[in-house]
């Protein structure tokens, strides 16, 4: 059966149906007077339109798939299958707990459009569903991030995109080109790094595949020109096995890189690479990990984050990169 798409979910459109699905199914099959009656009395609202309450009952027979039936006999509705339960209350306190713990996870993203919408959902659900009873959730937290505000307008759009791949057009000024240049993209995937959206694509312009900030995008347009997805799309795949977050290079580098003293510990925790080889010197306080990555400039921060702690063995040109930049960091030191 088709799915209602024309009416997005909410939380007081899921109070709502809550509210009429537990009346039809206590069995006293009621019309929509009636559910306009129970549901001002249990919500202390002093109305609801009654072309609103079809609105609803039409969303839980389409979008939910309930098996909704009108009993011109008792005159109202009741579910031809009575054993059918509506998923939302059947909801258990573990799942109440995990759907909080993923808000709290996702946090980072406060203020973003995906943000909002799943938290909407998700506090609706958690305070329906008795969260309340259980203040385990108040001992998950995520410390406090920068994150970036992303253009609702520009978020609407490019989703749009990946519906129904279409090619973008949009102006951007990127991290290492600040000059305004006009793109033209065929969305693959949205990436969440950081507290920031991307878009992972393949930019007609460069005949490449690239990575754009969605808070980096101006004047974003969607055309009708639509494009066929690859069926190697996924991000994950241009990492060359590496695990160090976004960014991507063409070929992937295999790194050696020894670690020292308190940093020892920090690198044996953590999979780095799905190849990786970690060896333990104890005598001589350190740590040397193998592994291969297609993420140079994520390494190349990861190595300097750890200062005098971390020295890159392999590849050549890659350590002779990390000293120059610690021969400049030296002489600005000296300014």
């Amino acid at each position: 059966m088709k799915k209602v798409t024309t009416r997005k979910l909410n939380k007081k459109m899921l109070e709502r149906i809550i509210i009429i699905h537990n009346a039809i199914k206590s069995g006293i099959c009621p019309d929509n007077r009636k559910l306009q009656s129970i549901y001002c009395e249990q919500t202390g609202y002093e109305n609801v339109e009654k072309a609103t309450i079809s609105r609803d009952i039409d969303t839980l027979r389409t979008y939910f798939q309930a098996p909704l039936m009108f009993d011109k006999k008792r005159g109202g509705y009741c579910y031809s299958d009575t054993n059918w339960k509506f998923a939302l209350n059947n909801i258990s306190t573990d799942d109440v707990f995990y759907l909080s713990a993923a808000k709290t996870l996702l946090s980072s993203f406060e203020g973003s459009p995906m943000y909002n919408a799943i938290s909407q959902v998700i506090d609706f659900i958690t305070d329906t569903q008795m969260a309340g009873k259980s203040k385990l959730i108040q001992r998950i937290a995520v410390p406090p991030a920068p994150h970036v505000t992303t253009d609702e307008t520009i978020w609407q759009n490019v989703m749009e995109s990946l519906q129904n791949n279409c090619i973008i057009e949009f102006d951007y000024n990127g991290r290492w080109h600040p000059e305004t240049t006009h793109r033209r993209v065929r969305p693959y995937q949205i990436l969440m790094d950081e507290g920031t959206y991307y878009l992972f694509g393949y930019a007609e312009e460069r005949k490449a595949e690239r990575i754009f900030a969605l808070n980096r995008m101006k004047n974003l347009h969607v055309t009708q020109d639509h494009f066929q997805l690859p069926d190697d799309f996924e991000f994950h795949n241009r990492c060359g096995g590496g695990r160090f977050g976004l960014f991507m290079s063409k070929d992937a580098e295999h790194f050696v890189v020894d670690f020292y003293d308190d940093a020892r510990q920090y690198v044996k925790d953590r999979i780095w690479a799905d190849d990786q080889v970690i060896k333990d010197y104890p005598k001589e306080n350190r740590v040397r990990i193998s592994f291969s990555s297609t993420q140079l400039l994520k390494v190349n921060e990861w190595i300097l984050a750890q200062g005098m702690n971390a020295i890159p063995r392999k590849p050549q040109w890659f350590v002779d990169k990390w000293k120059s930049q610690i021969k400049g960091m030296v002489k600005n030191a000296k300014i």
